[in-house]
């Protein structure tokens, strides 16, 4: 709430109610060795003085224009047309509370309900769940899913993961007592298949490909989910939405989970959020899905209505038996994301991918043809890759930065040997004039 209407008096009633004297009886049950005796802060303000003091603090913010960011990395810089936050802003929808069975709308459990569809479509996958928290999320859940299917403990990641996925992974198996083995990508930036091969077991659970990779490289995933599904392990396909548009689903290649963030179907970024996650499986690992469900039925008049149909919950089934211990979704995310899809069709998203291929791929042949410039990976790309810089590439980015662009992320935080590279990411908000910047800046 931007403003608190409780008067004294108001007060005064609460703590009576409470049976307390002042507001210091509240936080009684705390550590004396956790309470502050004082908080070092300025003279207090007027509301007309404070106001003026925060628009100065944030005229003090560096700002750099969707067009001149080419930062990318799993936070993508997609247009979000009006018309998503439109109808998230009605009331019937805006709320950061998830509803349960007894409360959900019929229009909030339907929206969920299209969001399930839309994600199977995407995917090519037999079940979507109402959404989770993210992509790493979605992700360290969906290995769950398939060590408790396969009852095997040891999961192989192929080639480049995201690394914060790869960390929430590494959480989540330390919990769970399962290993995690990871297969370098090869030179072309693809994972080595020969190697992989050797990774893969008859102990594996499953095989985790992104697709296209941390990289931005374009793998082989067919041949990847044949090699998993010899030795009876499952594939799990971590993709990006937008790029569903033009490559080939999951489902179609034998991918038995899809997951990924939601967050470049309509969703701007905002200080690290909001994203929403999402996971669909096929058919026989429906049970094991973690979150919620929406299913639809008819009722006593034969009228279509939607319901929570599965809810893996503590609150619900014996502690034991719950699959997770996510027993929500990201709701009014999910219902952005499913007005974006809505809005944009098969057609829409086909076109922004080739828009943002294209783009990357011009800007990807200019820099290669300036002296200490080249790019890191010679398999193909979509609209991220990885370029080489004469500095390192931290150097680059502060330099650039300084005149107005971010030229993407430097990679020496993840990968020291790839301290020199630059991961750089392209999308239609980056139009011509704004490529046009990047190189004479670089220049």
């Amino acid at each position: 709430m931007t403003y608190l209407p409780n008067a004294d008096a108001e007060r005064a009633a609460m703590l009576k109610a409470l049976e307390l004297e002042s507001i210091d009886g509240l936080f009684t049950h705390l550590p004396d060795a956790l309470k502050l005796d004082r908080v070092d802060l300025p003279e207090p303000l007027s509301e007309v003085e404070l106001v003026q003091y925060i628009r100065e603090l944030g005229r003090l913010n560096a700002r750099i224009s969707p067009a001149n960011s080419f930062l990318g990395a799993g936070a993508s810089r997609r247009f979000s047309p009006a018309i998503v936050n439109q109808v998230i802003s009605r009331p019937d929808f805006y709320t950061t509370y998830t509803p349960y069975q007894a409360e959900a709308s019929q229009g909030t459990l339907q929206a969920t309900y299209e969001f399930q569809s839309m994600i199977t479509l995407l995917t090519g996958l037999d079940v979507s769940n109402a959404s989770m928290y993210d992509g790493a999320t979605a992700l360290a859940e969906a290995t769950t899913m398939a060590v408790a299917h396969t009852t095997r403990q040891n999961i192989v990641v192929a080639g480049a993961l995201h690394p914060e996925y790869a960390q929430v992974l590494k959480t989540y198996s330390e919990a769970q007592q399962y290993e995690i083995l990871r297969v370098a990508p090869g030179a072309d930036g693809r994972v080595d298949l020969a190697k992989l091969e050797q990774a893969v077991t008859s102990t594996t659970a499953a095989v985790i490909l992104q697709q296209p990779n941390f990289y931005g490289v374009l793998e082989e995933p067919k041949a990847v989910s044949d090699l998993a599904h010899r030795s009876g392990a499952l594939l799990i396909a971590c993709v990006d939405p937008i790029s569903l548009g033009i490559l080939a689903p999951p489902g179609e290649y034998g991918a038995d989970l899809a997951v990924g963030d939601g967050q470049p179907l309509g969703i701007p970024l905002s200080f690290g959020g909001p994203y929403v996650g999402f996971i669909a499986c096929s058919e026989a690992l429906m049970r094991r899905m973690p979150g919620r469900l929406v299913g639809a039925t008819v009722d006593a008049q034969g009228r279509r209505g939607y319901v929570l149909t599965l809810q893996a919950r503590e609150q619900h089934i014996r502690r034991e038996h719950a699959t997770s211990n996510i027993t929500t979704n990201h709701a009014l995310m999910a219902i952005a994301a499913t007005v974006y899809l809505a809005h944009m069709g098969g057609e829409g998203l086909k076109q922004l991918a080739e828009l943002s291929a294209q783009r990357a791929h011009h800007l990807a042949a200019q820099l290669a043809e300036r002296k200490g410039y080249r790019l890191a990976f010679d398999g193909p790309f979509l609209w991220e890759f990885v370029m080489h810089t004469p500095y390192p590439a931290e150097q680059t980015q502060a330099l650039m930065f300084e005149r107005g662009v971010l030229p993407g992320l430097p990679l020496g935080r993840f990968f020291p040997e790839l301290s020199d590279a630059l991961l750089i990411s392209v999308t239609e908000l980056n139009y011509p004039r704004a490529i046009e910047r990047f190189l004479e800046v670089l220049a």
